[in-house]
């Protein structure tokens, strides 16, 4: 069955499980554009790829090169949130973060609109404040879980935490 796109080459065309156990096959002609697939056992041939385009391994591993040099695994930010810890704590900026929970002075809780696999992830940021304040800040991560990551903005050369204007965290697994 022939499928034909608008006549700028534009358009879409969405291909469903067949009703049947039989196979089938898509034929494409050889032409420059984008492959977009979905699902389990959606196929990119390298044919349909330049060298060093985003690839997906058997795995679902996306690899690809960014101007390094080689191709290499895409290990991307799972969450990250800019929030002001200081009073009434409030997200000014984040993607995968659901809320956030004060726990007193420089503590809170950063849970997650999703859940990780396992608690293997890596938690990064900072934290500082705007009172033009110059010293040794900084922020420590403490329980993780699959749902939720604990921070704590305090000063490196004593054991004092603080309430943080500016509170920065990403999320990577």
């Amino acid at each position: 069955m022939p499928v034909k796109l608008n006549s700028t080459g534009g358009g879409s065309v969405t291909l469903t499980t067949p009703s049947t156990a039989t196979d089938y096959t898509a034929t494409f002609p050889a032409n420059t554009g984008n492959v977009v697939t979905t699902g389990s056992s959606a196929v990119v041939t390298p044919a349909m790829l330049s060298t060093g385009a985003p690839s997906w391994d058997g795995s679902s591993n996306l690899s690809f090169n960014s101007g390094y040099g080689s191709v290499a695994n895409a290990y991307g930010c799972r969450a990250w949130v800019n929030f002001n810890g200081d009073g009434t704590i409030a997200i000014r900026g984040s993607a995968g973060v659901a809320s956030l929970t004060d726990n007193g002075t420089g503590q809170y809780t950063i849970n997650l609109s999703f859940t990780m696999p396992d608690s293997n992830y890596a938690v990064v940021g900072s934290a500082g404040s705007t009172n033009n304040a110059i010293g040794d800040r900084q922020l420590s991560t403490y329980p993780v879980n699959t749902t939720s990551c604990k921070v704590v903005s305090g000063q490196t050369a004593s054991t004092n935490v603080y309430d943080a204007t500016q509170v920065h965290v990403a999320i990577f697994r």
